[in-house]
């Protein structure tokens, strides 16, 4: 690896998306569980 290549660590808004996506991808697997139980007891 050379000294004038980039790092490999993506740019600082990037990670924070992923970090967020990440969030809404567990915020939305959570609900739709809660609905799925939900719908089942009723």
């Amino acid at each position: 690896m050379l000294w004038s290549d980039p790092s490999d660590e993506p740019p600082d808004e990037l990670r924070e998306a992923q970090a967020m996506l990440r969030r809404a991808g567990l915020l939305l697997a959570v609900g739709m569980v809660v609905l799925f139980v939900l719908l089942g007891t009723s």
